[in-house]
């Protein structure tokens, strides 16, 4: 009898939506629990982000995390900590299927992305034939098939890659451009000013840009209103906030109910 976890490695849903620029809601996932992320993967969100960039998620949590989203519906994608072949080699072989790289601000940078997520001749992914992405070798013709199955998004978050936007986007292998609010507010001056005219003037004018080459634009906003505008300016994939923040609402919420003020002030 065939296993049917093996038909899984394969089954990269957030990528096809991905490409067909269907709207996709999200959530950050920066707390590090495994047993958070099983709790998130009952509630309906399109995919969560593993983030090993702020977040202290090392690659044994990332692993116990995949986990905790194995026959969940909703698809993981991945932040590594940087664009880095040897990092994306190590999350590859994990499993991980889905990628948000940081800060690209390029075309070569985007396109080194797209060559760290591919075996030769395509790209540079190091060969592991016992490695948990190919069920430890049971899916024995991984290794010719999986390069288009793995979905790959660059995050825009400067000035600089929002001026190399178009070449950006025009890189083969790239499905997808996310904007770091953050990071691009700080970029222009306004560090934490997202609301800035300047920079939701940036925002707002990505999307148009990246559908004239194919390619999906997708943002995190700090809550679910923000996140429909976002959705209302031609944004497809939308993140609403993280589970440390959820957290952090709902505790304010309970404590400010019961005394009438923060517990803590």
């Amino acid at each position: 009898m065939t296993d049917p976890r093996l038909a899984r490695v394969y089954d990269n849903g957030f990528k096809k939506r991905l490409v067909a620029d269907e709207l996709q809601i999200g959530l950050w996932l920066n707390s590090a629990s495994p047993l958070v992320a099983e709790l998130v993967s009952y509630t309906g969100f399109a995919w969560v982000v593993i983030d090993a960039e702020h977040a202290p998620n090392d690659l044994a949590e990332t692993i116990a995390q995949l986990h905790a989203f194995a026959g969940s519906p909703t698809s993981v994608m991945v932040r590594p900590p940087w664009n880095d072949m040897v990092l994306i080699k190590r999350l590859l072989d994990a499993g991980v299927q889905n990628f948000l790289v940081p800060f690209v601000q390029t075309a070569e940078e985007a396109k080194a992305a797209v060559a760290a997520v591919r075996y030769p001749p395509k790209g540079v992914r190091g060969v592991s034939v016992g490695s948990r992405s190919s069920a430890f070798g049971f899916v024995t013709d991984y290794w010719t098939r999986i390069d288009d199955h793995i979905g790959v998004t660059v995050q825009i978050e400067h000035m600089t890659g929002f001026g190399n936007l178009a070449e950006i986007c025009a890189v083969d292998g790239v499905d997808g451009i996310f904007v770091g609010p953050n990071d691009l507010a700080a970029s222009t001056g306004h560090i934490v000013d997202i609301p800035h005219p300047e920079v939701q003037a940036l925002i707002a004018a990505l999307p148009a840009v990246c559908r004239r080459f194919g390619k999906a634009a997708g943002i995190l906003a700090s809550n679910p209103e923000e996140g429909q505008r976002y959705v209302d300016m031609g944004y497809s994939f939308v993140g609403v906030g993280s589970d440390l923040g959820l957290l952090k609402g709902a505790a304010l919420k309970a404590a400010r109910a019961i005394t009438g003020r923060s517990a803590s002030r």
